[in-house]
């Protein structure tokens, strides 16, 4: 081969390189994005949410229920992330994106279809805070398992740079939460959205899951992955391999308070 057909050659190999990235890239940003949507459509909401699903007759303390209702699910993402990550290695990145993608989208809509507390009384709260810590277990295993997904695609030296647009979609994700409300109570009487408006886009998150779901079935299981499966060679217990190595937990430890 000459040295123009092999720069040719390598040319054309960077360049299908960087197709599949930027679509791998598209594809798990799109999902976690719409995971970000579902998580922050309650922050966004918190206002209103507090009038719907506590009690009325003391409008601060029903607030402050729902701001810690809200932080349930950051509280559990770790163990999301535990749980699901441990999964990923298991069973591979693909199936595991699509089980955090349906939990997230089906706790969201549930949320926007539980009845008041003056219609179920305390058992609204306890709904809400229940797939409050499902989207914040869905979420921790959602995000880590696309930049682990993303990585294992990325070239070695470029791992930091590709996986950092991952970083992006829980600005967008709140972004578009904000955006999807003020269309909604734009659209509405502000009698129509208190009643039954403040719904719909916990409503819309099932449409958007349903794409993204149709996109995410049609990616490939990532290179690594699925090469060290046909060796042989996946990890058997993930989380005793991670935690119960002295050398491996020294990193945990870093990543867990050194980076924060």
């Amino acid at each position: 081969m000459s040295e123009n057909h092999h720069d040719a050659y390598q040319n054309m190999t960077e360049k299908q390189k960087n197709r599949t990235i930027w679509s791998v890239i598209t594809a798990s940003s799109l999902g976690t994005l719409i995971e970000w949507y579902d998580f922050y459509i309650f922050g966004s909401l918190a206002v209103v949410l507090a009038t719907k699903f506590f009690p009325a007759d003391n409008p601060t303390a029903a607030f402050l229920s729902t701001l810690a209702t809200f932080a349930a699910g950051f509280v559990v993402r770790p163990f999301g992330a535990l749980f699901f990550g441990r999964l990923g290695d298991l069973i591979g990145r693909k199936y595991t994106f699509l089980v955090t993608l349906l939990i997230m989208g089906f706790s969201t809509f549930l949320i926007g279809c539980i009845p008041s507390y003056e219609t179920i009384g305390f058992m609204a709260p306890v709904l809400v805070l229940i797939l409050r810590l499902l989207q914040g277990l869905a979420l921790g295993g959602e995000y880590g398992g696309a930049a682990t997904y993303v990585a294992e695609y990325a070239q070695p030296n470029r791992r930091g740079y590709w996986t950092s647009w991952i970083q992006t979609t829980a600005t967008a994700g709140l972004f578009i939460s904000l955006i999807i409300i003020l269309i909604t109570k734009s659209t509405l009487s502000s009698e129509e959205f208190d009643n039954w408006g403040w719904r719909v886009p916990f409503w819309i998150s099932i449409l958007m899951v349903g794409v993204s779901y149709i996109i995410r079935k049609n990616m490939k299981e990532s290179p690594l992955f699925a090469k060290a499966k046909s060796e042989g060679k996946t990890s058997k217990n993930p989380l005793k391999e991670s935690f119960g190595n002295k050398f491996n937990f020294k990193f945990v430890l870093l990543a867990l308070f050194g980076a924060a």
